[in-house]
């Protein structure tokens, strides 16, 4: 958990990312936490939340988290499949989840694992589930067709902000949607919802070429679309 919660406590991080910990745990000092050199900051967590930890029910979280999973794992399945034109069980059957005290929720594409907040409900922890499962499929595709370096996958590289806008597109399917509880509410950054690209919202225009076209088609042609407008996407990200 301290690992991951770091990643996202750097100076570059906004504080987008960095309230949220303090949020949770207002037993944390942040103008201790910030003064703190990195090392130092790392064991003022792990001494801070060692008793969260202790009586955080994250066995039982992991049981009913686990037990929601299954019961809609053959519809997520299929429908992932139908959007990929893959197998996704047969895939991803070796894919970790870990239940965290991070309340942000990374994934770590090449480690094949990802964080589910431990305070999260079973369908909360679903809806998450289901966008870091778009995106370890998302790039699995991406790598075969493109064979590019996954480290172009990160934030702030542009096949990044397309993979984050493209998760919205592939949730859009009844059978995924009717699944997240955080869909209706925005499955992807609020910016993107706002954002107009050439004189349209963007998530509609990526939706039609979604719909138009196979998977890596659409990776293609959605990319080159993002390529023409970089600077008008990333001048309304924020």
């Amino acid at each position: 958990s301290v690992d991951s919660i770091m990643d996202f406590q750097n100076g570059d991080q906004s504080d987008f990312w960095k309230a949220p910990l303090f949020y949770f745990y207002p037993q944390l000092d942040r103008v201790r936490f910030d003064a703190l050199p990195p090392k130092e900051q790392v064991g003022y967590l792990k001494n801070t939340l060692q008793e969260v930890y202790d009586s955080a029910p994250i066995a039982q979280k992991l049981e009913s988290y686990q037990s929601h999973w299954e019961d809609n794992r053959s519809v997520v399945e299929e429908a992932l499949s139908d959007a990929f034109g893959l197998d996704p069980g047969a895939l991803y059957n070796d894919l970790v989840v870990n239940v965290t005290l991070n309340s942000i929720s990374p994934r770590y594409l090449q480690e094949r694992r990802f964080d589910v907040f431990y305070l999260n409900i079973p369908k909360g922890a679903l809806g998450l589930s289901l966008h870091q499962m778009v995106h370890f499929l998302w790039f699995y595709v991406w790598n075969r067709h493109f064979g590019d370096s996954f480290a172009e996958y990160e934030t702030p590289h542009l096949k990044w902000v397309l993979s984050e806008m493209a998760v919205e597109s592939i949730m859009r399917d009844e059978r995924l949607c009717a699944r997240n509880p955080y869909f209706e509410s925005g499955c992807v950054y609020d910016y993107f919802y706002q954002m107009r690209v050439d004189g349209a919202p963007i998530l509609d225009t990526l939706n039609k070429m979604y719909h138009a076209a196979p998977i890596q088609s659409f990776m293609e042609q959605s990319y080159a679309y993002c390529l023409t407008h970089e600077k008008e996407i990333r001048a309304q990200m924020r």
